[in-house]
């Protein structure tokens, strides 16, 4: 008899082929009206309706599509709905489909799970669970290597820190503390208290990754944390507590570049510093000095073994395409973005109780902007100049994945890209306000949004400190001027009570006519944008 999972995913397949089929069906569809199809920029203004707004976000946040996880069946329906949308204003495929598929990873922790440690030719065995847990972006694979030490694991130049400075770790397992320096110091070069994305584990990883490292240790720091238990990621073949399909998901395009990634304990960290003391004294005069304290250990060596098994299961982004006018300059395209999943639903609940997730404004209301830019592109006199990109993303929730894949998997270069405008949670907070993130990193595109708002007269805010979050960060980092349109987190964030009755249609409609003039202007000019890099914090 197959197992659940199994089942589970024989049904997913067959409803992704057959959604998928509908992406098929847009190419035999005739196209009578392109891009640009109007007859004035009012018309495209004009197509943009607080009515339209309204349908399209009662059904994107219905109960139907039970809250639209990535991946899911529901998730693949609002793929089509909005590639139909695409299409009915006259927004082009790419490559002859309305999705780009990618791959995501759902990941379950196998058997064996080892870390041993060599010194003077004696080994020291530690235990799953007690000393080590993998993370879940750890890889399928053991390896062996000489230990060493690199501070916080953090390379930022825009910090003047690099704990990997001078230091050689290729072919070599790293052993680094969670978090920052100074976390708990308002006044510390990391923005003080805030987090930065340097704080993340998965972000210490790909650092590692690409200095040459094997393996990545990580432990907590004691300085700021009394727990030293290594937690890694909460797998349910580990915890009775936690849910058999509570599994990881991870981006399937990361497979093949995976190290092994464990959180270690304090019995790791007495066999290699000979007690917490001692770490805490190195600690902090990596925090005091604020220069790292890396250092090879060059008596140890580590074998680290970490064992996973996959299964791939396939989502996408939806695209659509508006080519531009100008003989030369329609090679360079806008990015005008929006994620379109959500969390899901409760699995388990009391009857009677609300457990869809219906994230009406987190991010419906993204999406239903992003297709009332398509309305104004398809009410357009006359296609811009410029190329322009409409794109859905598929598993922001998750961990940004669907624009990371494109981002490494560009559809068109990202150095012919100009900007990329992101529209996540634009319906809530009062009517009249509206935050521009980013503006301090791209403020060609600053003053552009705010000279359009004219037209529409949102008092603008400008957040200096909270640009990262959401889809246009995967673009930030690859030095492409972005900015994200953004109205605030409110007390249903990630709550059943994020639904579609709250959110205000009117304010939803002018946040898409601000981001349509935002393209529009965009697209017509001529020159590059700045992009001058700011620290990324997350919200």
């Amino acid at each position: 008899m197959p197992s659940g999972i199994t089942i589970a995913r024989r049904h997913y397949d067959r409803a992704f082929l057959m959604k998928h089929f509908r992406f098929v069906l847009f190419l035999v569809l005739p196209l009578v009206f392109g891009c640009g199809s109007g007859r004035s920029l009012t018309d495209g203004l004009d197509a943009i309706t607080a009515e339209s707004v309204s349908a399209q976000m009662t059904y994107l946040a219905s109960d139907s599509l039970k809250g639209r996880n990535t991946p899911s069946p529901e998730l693949d329906t609002a793929a089509a709905f909005i590639a139909r949308t695409f299409a009915r204003n006259g927004l082009q495929p790419v490559g002859g489909n309305y999705a780009q598929r990618f791959n995501l990873s759902i990941v379950k922790l196998g058997e064996p799970n080892t870390l041993a440690l060599f010194r003077g030719g004696k080994e020291l065995r530690f235990e799953l669970k007690t000393d080590f847990t993998p993370f879940e972006m750890t890889a399928n694979r053991a390896v062996r290597g000489p230990l060493v030490f690199a501070g916080y694991g953090i390379s930022a130049p825009e910090y003047g820190y690099d704990d990997y400075a001078g230091l050689d770790v290729n072919g070599k397992v790293v052993l680094v503390f969670r978090h920052e320096p100074r976390e708990e110091d308002s006044t510390s070069v990391f923005l003080g208290r805030a987090a930065t994305d340097y704080s993340n584990v998965a972000r210490k990883v790909r650092i590692a990754h690409d200095h040459g490292a094997v393996a990545l240790l990580v432990m907590t720091d004691p300085l700021n944390h009394s727990s030293l238990t290594p937690r890694g990621f909460p797998w349910p073949s580990l915890l009775r507590t936690i849910p058999r399909d509570a599994l990881p998901l991870t981006l399937g395009a990361d497979e093949d570049s995976k190290i092994p990634v464990v959180h270690v304990g304090e019995g790791v960290i007495d066999a290699v510093f000979g007690g917490v003391e001692e770490l805490k004294r190195i600690q902090m005069a990596i925090d005091l000095e604020m220069k790292p304290g890396s250092f090879s250990l060059t008596e140890m060596e580590v074998r680290v073994q970490t064992s996973t098994s996959i299964v791939s299961t396939p989502t996408s982004n939806v695209v659509g395409y508006c080519e531009g006018s100008d003989p030369l300059l329609k090679k360079q395209l806008v990015i005008v973005g929006a994620h379109y999943d959500h969390v899901g639903y409760k699995k388990q609940h009391a009857e009677g109780e609300d457990y869809i997730y219906n994230g009406a404004d987190d991010n419906a209301s993204g999406t239903v902007a992003l297709l009332g830019v398509a309305a104004g592109l398809g009410a357009l006199p006359e296609r811009p100049r410029r190329s322009i990109l409409l794109i859905a993303f598929a598993g922001e929730e998750k961990g940004l994945f669907g624009s990371e894949y494109y981002a490494r998997q560009p559809l068109f270069p990202l150095d012919s890209t100009v900007a990329m405008l992101n529209m996540d949670m634009v319906g809530r907070n009062g009517r009249d306000s509206l935050s521009l993130i980013g503006a301090e990193s791209s403020p060609d595109l600053g003053r552009i949004a705010r000279e359009e708002n004219a037209r529409v007269g949102f008092v603008l805010r400008d957040e200096v400190l909270s640009s990262g979050g959401s889809d246009h960060m995967s673009f930030q980092k690859r030095n492409v001027p972005a900015l994200f349109f953004h109205s605030g987190l409110h007390a249903d964030y990630h709550k059943v009570s994020d639904s579609p009755d709250k959110i205000d249609m009117i304010k939803l409609a002018n946040v898409a006519r601000l981001v349509f003039l935002t393209t529009v202007r965009l697209a017509n000019e001529s020159q590059r944008y700045r992009y001058i890099p700011k620290p990324i914090t997350l919200f």
